[in-house]
């Protein structure tokens, strides 16, 4: 992430064999065969999913867009280039802070339970170029967001936009949860996967980085070996990606 990304890539993927070596020894585990580390097939541009918090800068600044400062649970910066995720979220997130802005529409204050904006989801297939947009908001004062919605498709942007939708979260509790409200198309994306296609609504687990998921499942398949005719247990399952790739080959899974 952020803090690595004046380290060489090839440094970065030593230090992470470091770390993961350090680990496994530090936990007393022992007698395996360490193969190392199997680097992202991209180096930049590869998350197919980011966060976005609204705030400011500074008390009562002007409201901002973007990452938490290292450190800082209240100070919140404008990521005007984030060099590990496509032009489109970049474009998407300083769309909507400037819409905001200009409406007049309130980031929302832990402490004084007031206000409306929370966070914004970007989520998009890369093979697909599928994207799907969650606005983590309250509905107080119910501002206009057919408006922004509007603004959004009007967007010049290298992907298609098929869902976007209005997350209705009054708690204090500062994460993206709470009733989903469709505004625009549908609340799902799709994504392909070593040839499968997978349909990705919202809340739903995914990996993050698409071509590394392949990376990693084609060597999950390798150590498995030969499952022609046998019985595959999946035992820790998210969306059952490994399960479904492996179910091509196998007898049942």
């Amino acid at each position: 992430g952020c803090a690595l990304q004046t380290f060489p890539f090839e440094a970065q993927s030593e230090m992470k064999a470091m770390l993961v070596k350090g680990l496994l020894e530090g936990a007393g585990i022992t007698g395996f065969e360490f193969n190392g580390i199997i680097s992202s097939p991209d180096a930049y541009e590869y998350r197919n999913k980011m966060e976005f918090s609204f705030g400011d800068e500074e008390k009562g600044g002007v409201m901002t867009l973007g990452m938490h400062k290292k450190g800082r649970h209240h100070d919140v910066v404008n990521v005007d280039y984030c060099k590990i995720v496509e032009r489109d979220f970049t474009t998407i997130k300083r769309a909507t802070r400037e819409f905001f802005l200009k409406e007049g529409v309130a980031k929302y204050n832990k402490r004084s339970e007031e206000g409306v904006l929370r966070h914004l989801v970007v989520r998009k297939g890369r093979k697909t170029g599928e994207i799907l947009i969650g606005l983590s908001a309250t509905n107080q004062g119910a501002p206009n967001l057919q408006k922004w919605v509007n603004m959004l498709n009007e967007l010049d942007l290298d992907g298609e936009i098929v869902g976007i939708l209005h997350i209705i979260n009054n708690t204090v509790a500062d994460v993206v949860q709470g009733e989903i409200k469709t505004l625009f198309g549908r609340d799902y994306y799709n994504e392909e996967l070593m040839g499968l296609n997978f349909k990705v609504s919202f809340y739903s687990f995914f990996q993050t980085n698409t071509k590394g998921a392949e990376l990693l499942y084609n060597k999950v398949i390798e150590y498995t070996g030969a499952t022609e005719g046998k019985e595959i247990f999946d035992l820790f399952s998210g969306t059952g990606t490994i399960g479904q790739i492996m179910a091509a080959s196998a007898k049942r899974v």
